[in-house]
């Protein structure tokens, strides 16, 4: 009961990555991922596959990675958010960057997109955890993305383009994706600053 609580307690999506990332430490990796899943979660391989699958009999690996947001994308109301930042190896080693889309409903945060990106080849400086939040000035004229109907677990895993988007429901934050033919990914994040939409994730992931 008490680790639901926390997921509950958690007041910004920051929160709830940091408790999935010890979670993940605490009760093992590919657990934590299904305790924080939404039903209709996405993850890749590298076509899209629907988490509640793909996690469903996946066995924890000895050590969990370990990850950290260094940025955190909120909506203007607060219950959409799209985290990013640096994860690691279990024994350490910076892996790539992580990125997460996390909504917040009646059960508390949950994960709805996971993907990532390689390390580059020089590696950042460290720096603080920055949290942007969109504007509430004005009204934002139409969401930068509409979004389309979900997947079915069928074309979820052959379909060659594979593509979806969403929205936080005041449409100041948005996002989308695609996969290609070989299995390269690219992945957008729109944010309303009260005049425009800026386009403030862009993501290309090679193929595997």
């Amino acid at each position: 009961m008490i680790p639901l609580l926390l997921a509950l307690a958690a007041t910004t999506a920051i929160d709830a990555e940091h408790q999935f990332s010890s979670d993940a430490q605490r009760i093992g990796q590919w657990t934590a991922f299904r305790k924080y899943a939404d039903r209709d979660a996405v993850m890749f391989t590298p076509q899209a596959v629907w988490a509640r699958d793909f996690l469903q009999d996946r066995k924890d690996p000895p050590k969990s990675i370990r990850w950290t947001p260094a940025d955190s994308y909120v909506a203007c109301d607060g219950r959409i958010a799209v985290n990013t930042g640096p994860w690691y190896t279990p024994d350490g080693k910076l892996a790539g960057y992580f990125t997460t889309v996390w909504q917040r409903g009646s059960n508390g945060w949950r994960w709805v997109y996971d993907g990532g990106i390689p390390a580059p080849a020089k590696t950042p400086a460290a720096r603080a955890l920055r949290a942007h939040r969109a504007s509430c000035a004005g009204h934002a004229p139409g969401a930068p993305i509409i979004p389309p109907p979900p997947l079915t677990p069928k074309q979820a895993r052959t379909t060659p383009n594979d593509n979806g988007r969403g929205e936080s429901a005041d449409r100041t934050l948005g996002w989308d994706w695609k996969v290609g033919k070989k299995g390269e990914r690219h992945f957008r994040v729109y944010q309303w600053n009260g005049k425009r939409y800026l386009q403030v994730i862009d993501q290309d992931v090679p193929a595997p």
